[in-house]
């Protein structure tokens, strides 16, 4: 049965791809461009370049495109947040938010008044009718699977959502959109958070973020020098840190192994496999459960940390309203404050949480 489908268009081949696919599906196909960052002096920002993409585009597909400017939503709800969370010592995900603030919240609320009785993304992701509702799974092409980015999504939000490009490898979306003489079947993929682009991380952030500096110390407690603010620096990270030769070191490299935002103060820890880099468990907050929320005391899942992780083996306990604890099979590197720890059984995605705490 053709239904009206608002497909979200941002200028590249999967959503180009989508669009495609949906008109041949035999849909009422509309493309919808959402503007959610104001364009920067710096050139970084791409939005003016992907909006002239995606009119090419629907002009090839012969369908109207619409567009909705939600920049004042993003900054408020996305990266207000976002330079909070980082004041605050922590690494947080702007892209998860952005998918259950904006994509999927203030956009999808907008291809309905458009008319749409669903709206089509070009995430790598799939959804499977279960008995409760759509089950989000992973996408078949494992290297592109977006399910992590997607788990914060309000779970009744994906009953009136198409993930055409599940079932599809990227190699299969690039051929579709060749074939089909559409312009972009060769742009490359963008990379990074939208607001930032291909800018190095810290020379952004130094544009919103003044430095706050603090001890640096290792993980016995010795004073070793001076950080420039903790908001700079991420778990795990070797480069940047500004440690020289010391005598009486190793000589190993130096590597981030904890924040503490009380006494402003950055833990290091020396050579890659240093046991304070590895956690045997970590809480989280709230979890947004996909699927109904488990009720025994342990449940046994695979977790990733972050994005691109492979599944890790791992243990559910204390399951709370307001959190739950993760005790993965093996110790974790660099288990980071602010990324979402995300569940499957098997490719079905149950949920996850932002990290709080870890346990060494």
């Amino acid at each position: 049965m053709a239904r009206r489908v608002i497909v979200a268009m941002s200028g590249g081949v999967d959503s180009a791809v989508t669009a495609l696919l949906m008109r041949r599906a035999g849909h009422d196909v509309q493309g919808l461009f959402m503007h959610n960052w104001e364009e920067d002096e710096q050139g970084y920002c791409t939005a003016a370049e992907d909006f002239q993409d995606a009119r090419r585009v629907a002009l090839e597909l012969g369908i109207p495109l619409h567009t909705v400017d939600l920049s004042a939503q993003y900054r408020q709800r996305v990266f207000a947040q976002f330079l909070s969370e980082c004041r605050a010592g922590l690494t947080p995900n702007p892209d998860v938010l952005c998918n259950r603030e904006i994509k999927f919240g203030d956009c999808l609320q907008y291809a309905q008044r458009l008319g749409g009785e669903l709206m089509a993304t070009g995430h790598y992701a799939r959804l499977v009718q279960g008995p409760d509702g759509p089950e989000l799974h992973k996408g078949f092409d494992e290297s592109k699977d977006q399910s992590y980015f997607l788990h914060a999504v309000l779970r009744e939000r994906f009953a009136r959502v198409l993930l055409p490009l599940g079932e599809l490898h990227k190699q299969q979306v690039r051929e579709l959109a060749q074939e089909a003489g559409l312009p972009v079947y060769n742009k490359r993929d963008s990379t990074g958070i939208c607001f930032i682009g291909e800018r190095p991380f810290r020379q952004f952030l130094e544009q919103h973020i003044e430095h706050r500096p603090g001890p640096l110390k290792t993980v016995a407690g010795e004073t070793i020098g001076q950080h420039i603010g903790l908001a700079f620096y991420t778990l795990g990270q070797r480069a940047g840190i500004g440690i020289g030769g010391m005598h009486g070191s190793s000589g190993e490299a130096w590597y981030v192994a904890g924040k503490d935002p009380q006494q402003n103060a950055l833990f290091v820890a020396q050579g890659s496999d240093n046991p304070a880099l590895f956690a045997s468990s970590l809480r989280t907050g709230r979890v947004n459960w996909l699927a109904r929320p488990p009720v025994a005391e342990s449940i046994p899942v695979t977790v990733r940390l972050r994005y691109r992780q492979a599944d890790q083996a791992a243990v559910l306990r204390d399951i709370g309203e307001e959190g739950l604890t993760v005790a993965p099979a093996e110790p974790q590197r660099a288990v980071t404050h602010g990324q979402s720890a995300v569940f499957y059984s098997d490719t079905r995605c149950l949920g996850g949480g932002v990290i709080e705490r870890t346990v060494i």
